[in-house]
C-alpha cells in the first residue's frame, strides 16, 4: 500500500440527533486514536450544527432540499418532524446517494477512502463503497442487544399475527429470550412486509447486511449476550467502540434554568432525574398520572418536560396538562423542579444528587447515565428502546420498566410505587443492588477508554484490530 498517500476514512450518518452526535463522536475517536483523515458527509443544516460542535473534524454539504421530498422548508433531521412525516425523511435520505458518489468520484477517485462507515438505515452505502474499491463497514449507533433484535424482527417479522399480550420466539435469539408484541413500536407491531417502513427499512437492513464489518457503540464487557447473538447473525467482525458519548468539560453548557444549581442542595443518589429525549413526549393522561405519582411518593425530582402527545413538542409548555397547583406545591416544598423543554443532560447524569433515571431508553440516553452508574426507570416509547429496556432488566439488572410506548396503562400508584422501590437506598433493598449493579457497569464502561501505563481499554483495542482489518482489506483491493 503506498504509505505517500493520506488515507481517508468517510463517515455518512442518518438525518436524525440520536444518529449524528454519536458518528461525530466516532469521528473524533478516530481521528484522536488513528493516523487516518476523517470526513462527516451530511446535509447543509446538519453539516452546521456539527460544526458549531467541534471545529476540528473535516465536515462536507451534501446538496438536499427537503421540499422536493413533501417535508417542510429547511427540514433535515427529525428533531421537528411529526411522527407520521418521519417515514418521509427516511425515504428522503435515499437521495444522498448520487451525491455521496459524486463528492467521491471527484476527490477520491485514485485514492478510494480505506473504508466508508454508514448508518444501517443507508443500506446503499455498501454497495456504493464495493464500487469504488473501498470497505464498508456499519456503525451501529445503540447496543449490540438492540440492533440483533432489531435486525431479526425487520427482517423475518415473526411478530405478523401474534396477539399483543403473547409471547414470540426471535429468530436468532435463544429460545428463552422471548419477546411479546406490545413491545414493539406501533409501526413495527403492524408492518406486514408491505407498508411503507417495512418497504424501506427491509432493503436497507438487507444491504447492511452485506457489509463487511460492523461497530457498535458499546462493549461486549456489559453486553455479552447481545455481541455473541450478533456476530452470529451477521457472520463478520463486530468490534465495540463504547462508549461514545461527551467527555469533555461541559460546564459552559447552557443552563439558564439553573438545574445543576438546586441539585447541589440535595443528598448523594436523592433524586430522579426524568427526560424522554429531544424527539419524544407521552400522552396528556399519562403525563398526568406520572405527575401525581410523583408527588404521592415524596421523592425529590428534576423533570426536562414538553408538551404531551398530540401537541407541538416544540411549543410552549401548558400548567392545564400537570394537576391544578402541582407545578406550584412542588416548587416550594423543594420537592421537583420541571425544567421546559432542555436541560444540560450530562452534569445533571454527573452530579452526585442524581440517584436514578426514568428515561425512554434511547442508547445515548443509556450510555451516558450507566457511564455514571445510574440506574434506570425505563419507559421505552419508539425505535429499538423497548429492546434497549429488555436488556437493562433482564440481562443486566440496572433497570424496572414503568410502562411502554403510549398505549401502555398507567396509574399514579404504578409510579409510586415504581419511584419508592428504585430510590430506595436501604442496604439488601432493591433499589440499592439495581444501584451496585449499575455501578459495576458504569466503571466498565469508564476502563473501556482507559489508557494508564500499558493498559489499554477494551475499545481502544477493538480500535487496534479495526485498523489492521481495514488496512488489510485495503491492501487485498489495492
Amino acid at each position: 500500500m503506498d504509505s505517500s498517500k493520506t488515507k481517508h476514512v468517510i463517515l455518512l450518518p442518518f438525518l436524525a440527533q440520536g444518529h449524528l452526535r454519536p458518528f461525530l463522536h466516532l469521528a473524533k475517536f478516530l481521528r484522536s486514536h488513528t493516523p487516518f483523515t476523517i470526513s462527516i458527509l451530511t446535509t447543509p443544516l446538519n453539516a452546521a450544527n456539527l460544526r458549531r460542535q467541534s471545529n476540528n473534524i473535516n465536515i462536507i454539504d451534501l446538496p438536499f432540499n427537503s421540499t422536493d421530498h413533501n417535508l417542510p422548508p429547511n427540514t433535515e433531521n427529525t428533531e421537528k418532524l411529526p411522527l407520521t412525516s418521519i417515514i418521509s425523511l427516511f425515504y428522503a435520505s435515499t437521495s444522498l446517494e448520487p451525491h455521496v458518489r459524486n463528492h467521491l468520484t471527484r476527490h477520491h477517485l485514485d485514492n478510494p477512502p480505506i473504508c466508508i462507515i454508514f448508518d444501517i438505515f443507508l443500506g446503499w452505502a455498501d454497495n456504493l463503497a464495493r464500487s469504488i474499491g473501498s470497505t464498508g463497514v456499519c456503525f451501529n449507533t445503540g447496543g449490540a442487544y438492540g440492533l440483533a433484535a432489531y435486525i431479526s424482527i425487520w427482517t423475518h417479522l415473526p411478530q405478523r399475527n401474534v396477539p399483543d399480550d403473547v409471547e414470540f420466539s426471535l429468530p436468532d435469539f435463544p429460545e428463552n429470550r422471548k419477546f411479546i408484541r406490545n413491545q414493539l413500536h406501533r409501526f413495527l407491531r403492524f408492518a406486514d412486509g408491505t407498508d411503507d417502513w417495512s418497504r424501506f427499512f427491509q432493503p436497507q437492513i438487507k444491504n447492511s447486511r452485506n457489509c463487511s464489518a460492523w461497530l457498535c457503540n458499546s462493549i461486549e464487557e456489559i453486553e455479552p449476550l447481545g455481541f455473541e447473538i450478533l456476530r452470529a447473525m451477521l457472520k463478520v467482525p463486530v468490534w465495540g467502540f463504547g462508549p461514545l458519548i461527551k467527555t469533555e468539560n461541559s460546564c459552559d453548557e447552557d443552563d439558564e434554568q439553573g438545574c445543576v444549581e438546586w441539585l447541589n442542595q440535595f443528598e448523594k443518589g436523592s433524586v430522579l432525574y426524568i427526560s424522554f429525549g429531544s424527539q419524544n413526549t407521552v400522552t396528556p393522561i399519562q403525563m398526568m398520572e406520572l405527575a401525581k405519582g410523583l408527588e404521592e411518593s415524596g421523592a425529590k425530582f428534576l423533570w426536562v418536560i414538553r408538551p404531551p402527545f398530540g401537541f407541538d413538542i416544540n411549543g410552549e409548555f401548558k400548567p392545564e396538562w400537570l394537576p391544578e397547583g402541582f407545578e406550584k406545591r412542588v416548587t416550594e416544598r423543594k420537592q421537583g423542579k420541571l425544567v421546559k423543554k432542555w436541560g444540560p443532560q450530562m452534569e445533571i447524569l454527573r452530579n452526585k444528587a442524581t440517584g436514578a433515571f426514568l428515561s425512554h431508553c434511547g442508547w445515548n440516553s443509556l450510555i451516558e447515565a450507566l457511564s455514571e452508574g445510574v440506574p434506570i426507570i425505563g419507559w421505552p416509547l419508539a425505535a429499538e428502546q423497548a429492546y434497549n429496556s429488555k436488556m437493562l432488566v433482564e440481562e443486566m439488572g440496572v433497570a424496572v420498566e414503568l410502562t411502554r410506548g403510549l398505549e401502555g396503562e398507567l396509574s399514579s400508584e404504578r409510579v409510586k410505587k415504581v419511584v419508592e422501590m428504585v430510590m430506595e437506598r436501604e442496604e439488601g433493598s432493591f433499589g440499592c443492588e439495581m444501584k451496585k449493579e449499575a455501578v459495576v457497569i458504569g466503571q466498565k464502561l469508564r476502563d473501556a477508554m482507559k489508557v494508564e501505563g500499558h493498559y489499554r481499554g477494551c475499545s481502544l483495542r477493538s480500535l487496534d484490530e479495526f485498523v489492521e482489518f481495514i488496512v488489510s482489506r485495503k491492501a487485498t483491493l489495492s
